[in-house]
């Protein structure tokens, strides 16, 4: 992870929704406009632990990949402002939205399971989605997470808008927090 410099009092963008809805795509193209860094939890995971997010459920479970999850949260909850885009069922984990919602602002991500499943590629990537149909196993995720995913700071309705008014919105929400 690189460090970049810009101010300790300004709070994380962290971006949440389901598998899928945008959030590293948005999260790159807003960190870029506000000038912050960008982190994919799942990338940085997978280049700490020397495998894909897959193999990890597959070896080492669920269990697993939430702690090392939780761990990297918990060394963000001390870093300068970025935008960071966690897995979907990070906010399942009440003790790391915790660490980062005093450190952070969280918006979500909205979208239907039927729409991101229209914008899925490489479905087989996803340990949750792999194996089934994508529309049934997001409908599924989107019961389990929905209260959780409304308790973010704000929400934005990503079917609203084509990709750069999505960034334009988020990026002001962003800027709009500092």
């Amino acid at each position: 992870m690189t460090e970049r410099a810009g101010s300790q009092s300004a709070p994380h963008l962290i971006l949440v929704g389901l598998p899928g809805v945008g959030k590293t795509t948005i999260g790159r193209a807003v960190a870029r406009r506000l000038g912050r860094e960008f982190l994919d939890f799942d990338r940085e995971i997978e280049k700490r632990a020397g495998m894909e997010v897959r193999d990890i459920f597959r070896l080492k479970g669920e269990d697993h990949f939430r702690q090392l999850e939780f761990e990297l949260t918990e060394e963000l909850s001390t870093k300068n402002a970025m935008v960071l885009s966690p897995g979907g069922g990070w906010i399942t984990q009440a003790r790391s939205v915790e660490l980062l919602r005093s450190a952070g602002r969280i918006i979500y991500l909205r979208a239907s399971p039927e729409a991101v499943a229209r914008r899925l590629r490489r479905v087989e990537t996803r340990p949750l989605l792999a194996g089934r149909d994508p529309v049934v196993a997001l409908r599924e995720l989107y019961q389990k997470r929905r209260a959780l995913y409304e308790t973010a700071d704000a929400v934005v309705d990503t079917e609203r808008f084509v990709r750069q008014q999505l960034i334009a919105k988020v990026a002001e929400l962003g800027s709009a927090l500092k």
